[in-house]
């Protein structure tokens, strides 16, 4: 039975190719266009599945202009799935723009559920996982990078990262100098893949151990890094200091302290007894 018309997100496997599912496979199966990220890469593991449907390539480079065309084929009754090299698409992948305009025109846009790097290396990191923050690749320049961190530095979620081998190092570096040598960090690499490796510790720790492996500097990566801590009550992050002020112009105190914990993921008690302290 063919799919309705509407565009399907259709996750594939980051490493092991048990990994699909049975309805990704019927999904791409019964699609009259897949779009690709990279039909030459995508193209081998279709052939692996045995799926035949045609393909057309969808990029960063004309993903704008494919995103008319592909509504054209929906306009004409067809079903199109939306395939990214490995994982989920839109996730540090082409997507958004066509997922965007499809739904202005009206469209469905079904999503299936499915591998994806970032939830998957969390789930095995120790690292809190009730509240993250994916801040996908890191700014390839130092000076992009360090500002990117430092603005990072206080935020209490965990903040997970992906990474190409040829930066790691550099990265790892940024990370040391401006979260901390002491900051808890975990780092997977080829994850779901024959080399799968998990290096955690203090930041400085990691960083010595890829500088002394080369196969550490090889693969996909996910870096992943705990959270700002709170060393006591008194020790607020700016951010949650800020939001808390502006919360107190239009709340009591009380209230304002609730909310900016539930925001921040801090006690709102802390909050309060700080609100106190500043005469807010």
């Amino acid at each position: 039975m063919d799919q309705a018309a509407a565009l399907y997100i259709v996750p594939t496997p980051i490493g092991n190719l048990a990994d699909i599912s049975s309805r990704a496979i019927e999904v791409l199966n019964q699609v009259s266009l897949i779009a690709c990220e990279d039909t030459r890469h995508s193209g081998k593991l279709l052939s692996h599945f045995g799926i035949e449907t045609r393909k057309t390539a969808l990029h960063d480079h004309n993903e704008r202009d494919r995103a008319q065309w592909i509504i054209q084929k929906l306009t004409n009754g067809e079903a199109v799935a939306l395939i990214s090299d490995a994982g989920t698409p839109l996730i540090s992948d082409p997507g958004y723009h066509l997922v965007k305009q499809v739904r202005e025109a009206g469209f469905n846009v079904v999503p299936l559920p499915g591998p994806c790097a970032a939830i998957t290396a969390l789930s095995a990191s120790g690292l809190p996982s009730d509240r993250f923050s994916f801040e996908g690749f890191l700014p390839s320049k130092e000076k992009g990078r360090i500002d990117k961190l430092l603005a990072l530095k206080e935020d209490p979620r965990t903040l997970i990262f992906y990474e190409s081998p040829h930066r790691i190092v550099h990265s790892l570096e940024s990370i040391v100098a401006t979260l901390g040598a002491d900051r808890e960090i975990v780092m997977a690499r080829e994850v779901t893949k024959t080399f799968e490796t998990f290096l955690s510790g203090p930041a400085a720790d990691v960083l010595q151990q890829v500088k002394d492996d080369l196969n550490q500097q090889k693969g996909e990566i996910v870096l992943m890094c705990h959270g700002h801590r709170t060393d006591s009550e008194s020790d607020i992050p700016a951010v949650v200091v800020n939001t808390l002020k502006l919360l107190c112009q239009e709340l009591p105190l009380k209230k304002a302290s609730a909310l900016a914990g539930e925001i921040h993921g801090i006690k709102k008690n802390a909050l309060y007894k700080y609100g106190l302290e500043i005469g807010l």
